[in-house]
């Protein structure tokens, strides 16, 4: 039997990147999938493309009554959720603290932030009624330490950690386990692509050579750790930070 089988899966950000992968990553292994994202020609056609198991749900993460509808839309199709995948995360382009706009900074941490937290709030009572279940928070190494010219985003990623561990107390009794993946460099259109017009990518700027694993990860590699996360065989993990960055925090290897 599949890890998944017969368990409601909602993946927002699911309609391109790591999200893409973790919607089909949990659709491989016998899930029902709610692919929760903003571009809806993306998400209707990935639905389409996995059949019957997938269900797409358009969702801006920062709005309530967004999620309030996401998660209704997920019981009414396929009942109570058991997994919530906290995906959906926006960069922003390079600026000194000093000129980051009060706009950029709230844009930043209203999807990095309060999305995750909305997103707690409203799938707790469904996951309640599944008899338990995961959230997973999709957190960054730049949560673990300053990074010059990304002070929203660095703040947001280190708020993510706090409010990880803080739901995995609360939520304890109820079955609920709440745990972080926090990944390095990953190849997706985050990276590759630049971040507004006139800025670089980060993919350009930035070299994985000096370090352990010289290269971006892939996607699935952040879905294989995140099944294993959400499935029984890591029943006594919560409020656990699971970091996956081919050594970067470590620093860059000898010469």
């Amino acid at each position: 039997m599949r890890r998944f089988e017969n368990r409601t899966v909602l993946v927002t950000g699911g309609t391109s990147g790591m999200g893409t992968a973790h919607v089909r990553a949990y659709h491989g292994e016998g899930a029902r999938v709610v692919i929760a994202g903003r571009d809806a020609e993306a998400g209707t056609a990935l639905a389409a493309e996995l059949g019957d198991r997938a269900l797409f749900q358009r969702l801006d993460v920062t709005v309530e009554t967004g999620w309030q509808a996401a998660v209704a839309a997920a019981e009414d199709r396929f009942g109570p959720v058991s997994v919530l995948v906290n995906n959906a995360g926006t960069q922003h382009p390079a600026t000194l603290v000093e000129h980051t706009g009060r706009e950029l900074w709230d844009a930043t941490l209203a999807v990095n932030v309060t999305g995750p937290y909305l997103g707690i709030k409203a799938v707790t009572p469904s996951l309640r009624r599944a008899g338990g279940g995961v959230i997973v928070n999709i957190g960054s190494t730049m949560g673990h330490g300053g990074t010059a010219y990304f002070g929203a985003y660095v703040a947001s990623k280190w708020a993510l950690r706090g409010l990880t561990r803080t739901a995995a107390l609360e939520l304890a009794r109820d079955n609920i386990r709440v745990v972080a993946i926090e990944p390095g460099v990953v190849s997706t259109p985050l990276i590759t692509e630049p971040p507004a017009a006139g800025y670089p990518a980060i993919a350009e700027v930035y070299s994985p050579e000096p370090y352990a694993i010289p290269r971006l990860a892939d996607p699935a590699e952040v879905s294989e750790l995140l099944l294993f996360l959400t499935s029984a065989g890591a029943a006594f993990a919560t409020g656990s930070e699971y970091v996956l960055d081919g050594g970067l925090l470590l620093g860059p290897v000898p010469a």
